[in-house]
């Protein structure tokens, strides 16, 4: 099913809104899907095209809500399914600062996010079972996810300490006082 989507109406129902405005409270109507994608790598499109403007993206990415395992642009009155190739965030960008409880690992996504690596933020290290490549992501926010890019992924792993564990030894990087597995050796 599609559904007509106006942008320019979007921005005006967001407009005077918080950074992140509080999905939880809205429960709008489904209005249906419409023809927008987030790829793997985090560009969006919309009716087949890249979307260039920066502004537009991270409008979208402000109302992005997950029910179950789809997604969808989600305002005051109107809830739209989207498409998402893998998860909707791409983690670009790390800083590392010192918090109470020691280092801290604060992730800048593609859509200007930022997020510190904590027990509410894990990071996770999926493994292809045929290729063994690893593919790491955060916890952004509202249970999704956001992919760490490759070379991202090689700077924690130079950050990474080995310890041992019940499962071999891995490598693991430290956040918020909390140790997150990168992978076993």
């Amino acid at each position: 099913m599609s559904t007509r989507f106006d942008p320019v109406q979007l921005g005006q129902q967001l407009e005077g809104e918080a950074d992140i405005p509080p999905l939880e409270k809205w429960n709008p109507a489904f209005c249906g899907d419409i023809d927008m994608r987030i790829a793997a790598d985090g560009r969006w499109f919309y009716e087949g095209s890249p979307i260039g403007r920066e502004a537009m993206v991270k409008m979208f990415a402000r109302v992005l809500w997950r029910e179950g395992d789809k997604y969808f642009l989600k305002t005051p009155v109107e809830k739209v399914g989207i498409q998402v190739d893998d998860v909707p965030f791409f983690v670009t960008q790390v800083e590392h600062q010192t918090g109470k409880k020691g280092l801290e690992l604060i992730f800048i996504t593609s859509t200007g996010d930022r997020v510190r690596a904590d027990a509410e933020h894990p990071i996770r290290v999926k493994t292809d079972s045929k290729s063994g490549k690893p593919s790491p992501y955060l916890m952004i926010r509202f249970g999704m996810e956001g992919k760490l890019s490759r070379n991202l992924f090689y700077q924690l792993v130079e950050l990474a300490r080995m310890v041992e564990t019940s499962r071999g030894t891995e490598l693991v990087v430290d956040s918020a006082g909390e140790i997150f597995s990168l992978g076993r050796l």
